[in-house]
């Protein structure tokens, strides 16, 4: 069984949403995603989802993006990002979800021999660009989300994964307290997504800190699911 991960779907939500608008490489983007899936993903495998699935406003016109989703091979974890209106009581949503796929929200799931947790995350602030009231008010409640799913993820005493949608950290900002939270809970690996075209370049994949970091956002790994971890 392997992991792999691919965020920033933004499928069309039944609606017309053209991505082509942000490059010739995103025309029929999901066409792509889907063949590349089927050729490396098996059905005993894991995929992460870091957000931005759907640009559906409501859960009725997100579901035939999931199932489209759901019908592809492996398990699929999906969290929640800054485009998915869509997603609001996680009761409901795993109520509702295809079978295969789980949403996480404030806890964790066991993936083979590793604990998979996540939260949406949230720009930090720097000297440069300071937060307002209130982008400070979600960026300190995401803070306690990712603490709550660490928190979750400890207790299964497992290699722990993490995925946020936001980056947790930049090539020119790698100590965040987002950063500072997964090493403090011995975080292995987080993948994330989040940043699209020129914005690409300023995320980090690599290690830091002893944490392993991989920008995952589908623009970013040519529309292909990236294998990200293996469990033997």
């Amino acid at each position: 069984m392997a992991i792999f991960a691919i965020g920033d779907l933004h499928m069309p939500g039944n609606g017309e949403k053209p991505m082509d608008i942000f490059g010739q490489n995103w025309d029929h983007h999901m066409d792509t995603i889907r063949e590349r899936w089927q050729n490396r993903v098996e059905p005993t495998d894991t995929v992460l989802i870091p957000g931005d699935i759907s640009w559906a406003m409501q859960f009725s016109d997100a579901k035939a993006d999931l199932q489209s989703i759901a019908e592809l091979p492996g398990t699929k974890i999906l969290l929640r990002g800054n485009h998915d209106y869509w997603w609001s009581s996680i009761t409901r949503l795993r109520a509702c979800l295809p079978q295969g796929m789980i949403a996480l929200q404030n806890d964790s799931v066991q993936v083979g021999d590793v604990a998979v947790c996540g939260t949406r995350g949230w720009t930090f602030p720097t000297d440069a660009f300071p937060l307002d009231e209130q982008e400070t008010k979600i960026y300190l409640r995401e803070l306690i989300r990712l603490r709550l799913a660490l928190e979750d993820a400890g207790k299964r005493n497992l290699p722990i994964l993490t995925m946020t949608h936001f980056p947790p950290l930049l090539n020119d900002c790698r100590d965040t307290a987002f950063t500072t939270l997964m090493e403090e809970y011995g975080v292995k690996l987080c993948v994330y997504g989040h940043l699209h075209g020129a914005g690409i370049r300023g995320g980090f994949t690599g290690e830091h800190n002893g944490v392993e970091y991989r920008l995952t956002s589908c623009d970013a790994i040519d529309f292909t699911p990236v294998r990200v971890w293996d469990d033997i």
